[in-house]
């Protein structure tokens, strides 16, 4: 614990430092991306939706599944408290900025640059505390969790025997680790942490139990996604193409095409290994984090 003190003391200044530059850039980078995305013709919305439903669906399943579930249970509420939130996180940082000009013994030294890493995280956390409003911040808080109940209740049944095949795979795998496994942990294990052992198998066969369960789904969702978003993507270019003056119901173009992107958007993703890729996956690792933190949440319900 006095290890992880100091190492947070060591690194409390840049890290302060990296999130009042990185954070406004990061919100101020996702409302214009929504401005765009409002403006956008709703014919091309679907070619976008399509596209990523076609082509990744399978590599988030839970993530579409979870903003499926949040469309119809409350979305607009998640983003209005998501707005709220960032403003309040920005007035903090314009604060946090002027407080590091502060100079009050008047050294020509900033006072944030004459105290230790603990000095410095208590006096931001009393900057946060007097500056935020609480109430803005719980209604919205409240607002988020709200909805996230109402879509894991949804996703659980929806899932429903996806969860089932995990918690049966975790079970057989931790009756055979109980019996065999347990032991040799045991024996090899200091004794003060023996009581350690039976909850990491338990941690270990739950991992084993999902791994399996989701993949398999992961490759279901790969192809009916593909099936779905390439119909949507065909119909959307056929209305681009013509203007709108064929009718999709006169033609089979859109059914066509719709099989051969989905066969181009299975085969994309099975290449990939149902992962994104390169570099895409490090642009995206906050998706991923959210797509495993579902799935162990709706597993663990």
């Amino acid at each position: 614990m006095v290890d992880a003190a100091e190492i947070v003391q060591k690194f409390a200044h840049p890290l302060l430092n990296f999130s009042m530059e990185a954070v406004p850039f990061f919100i101020s980078a996702c409302q214009a991306l929504y401005k765009v995305y409002c403006r956008l013709p709703i014919v091309y919305v679907e070619l976008l939706v399509g596209a990523i439903m076609c082509f990744f669906g399978g590599v988030y399943p839970m993530v579409f599944a979870a903003l499926q579930a949040a469309e119809h249970g409350g979305l607009s509420t998640v983003m209005k408290a998501l707005s709220v939130l960032s403003k309040e996180i920005l007035v903090i940082i314009e604060e946090s900025k002027k407080d590091d000009e502060v100079d009050a013994d008047g050294d020509g030294v900033a006072d944030v640059k004459q105290i230790d890493g603990r000095e410095l995280i208590k006096r931001k956390v009393k900057l946060v505390l007097t500056k935020i409003n609480p109430e803005n911040v719980n209604d919205a808080i409240a607002s988020i969790y709200k909805v996230w109940i109402s879509v894991l209740a949804v996703l659980t049944i929806q899932f429903a025997r996806t969860i089932a095949l995990s918690l049966t795979i975790s079970k057989y795998t931790k009756n055979m680790t109980d019996r065999f496994l347990l032991p040799i942990v045991k024996a090899v294990t200091p004794k003060e942490y023996e009581k350690w052992c039976p909850v990491v198998l338990d941690w270990w066969c739950k991992s084993i139990g999902m791994s399996i369960a989701w993949k398999i789904q992961t490759i279901i969702s790969a192809f009916t996604s593909a099936l779905a978003g390439g119909l949507i993507m065909s119909r959307a270019l056929l209305f681009i193409r013509y203007k709108g003056k064929v009718n999709h119901d006169d033609t089979k173009m859109d059914e066509i095409a719709s099989y051969i992107l989905a066969g181009l958007g299975f085969y994309f993703q099975y290449n990939m290994s149902f992962d994104a890729p390169f570099p895409l996956n490090i642009i995206l690792w906050p998706v991923e984090l959210a797509e495993y933190y579902i799935r162990w949440s709706v597993t663990n319900e």
